[in-house]
């Protein structure tokens, strides 16, 4: 199996758990100017249409993601298309290989972009649930900066990106773990202090 494709088929899907069209939109400008060579399927992601629809998905989503109530909104609806994007990207990675591959691919894919958006989205949640706006605001152009800068330095070292895509599932499954019981607490004391 070539480390390349899996380098690029595990860093799409993680960093599109964290902002889909930023990676996609990235991904596809740095392989329509030349910069890379995307691995399989994956140089569709070059068509004029798609960079087109991806940076104003990405607009619009850098708005979103800067007011706590539409934020959440957004990540909950984003689950659904966020997980699965990065299962088709991985997948796409690995096209020209045995169906079987391609397969685990998708699953692998998918996994990744599972705890990554996990990790966005609890995070996001705790944040929006504070009443001042700039922990979320910074957050958000934190992930718009790994999404972007992760996938520049993908088309030079995806190796790097690979490594820090498999620390990153670690980390999110710790951090899901911790925000989740946060919330419980909170939400628990919350309906304890609550009149009757």
């Amino acid at each position: 199996m070539d480390l390349t494709t899996l380098s690029f088929a595990m860093g799409s899907a993680w960093l599109s758990g964290i902002n889909l069209y930023a990676t996609v939109a990235t991904l596809g400008l740095l392989e329509r100017f030349r910069f890379v060579r995307l691995p399989g399927d994956l140089s569709y992601l070059s068509h004029p249409w798609v960079i087109g629809v991806a940076l104003g998905l990405f607009a619009v989503e850098f708005l979103a993601d800067k007011i706590p109530a539409i934020d959440s909104v957004w990540d909950f609806v984003h689950t659904f298309i966020r997980i699965p994007a990065g299962a088709v990207l991985a997948a796409s990675a690995f096209a020209h290989f045995d169906p079987k591959i391609r397969l685990l691919a998708f699953l692998l894919g998918g996994t990744l972009a599972l705890s990554s958006h996990g990790a966005k989205a609890a995070t996001r949640l705790a944040a929006n649930t504070s009443p001042e706006p700039f922990s979320n605001i910074a957050l958000s152009f934190m992930e718009d900066f790994i999404a972007v800068g992760f996938s520049v330095l993908m088309a030079k070292h995806p190796m790097v990106v690979a490594v820090l895509a498999i620390i990153g599932f670690v980390l999110s499954v710790i951090l899901i773990r911790f925000v989740w019981r946060a919330l419980r607490r909170l939400f628990r004391r919350g309906t304890a202090v609550a009149p009757a």
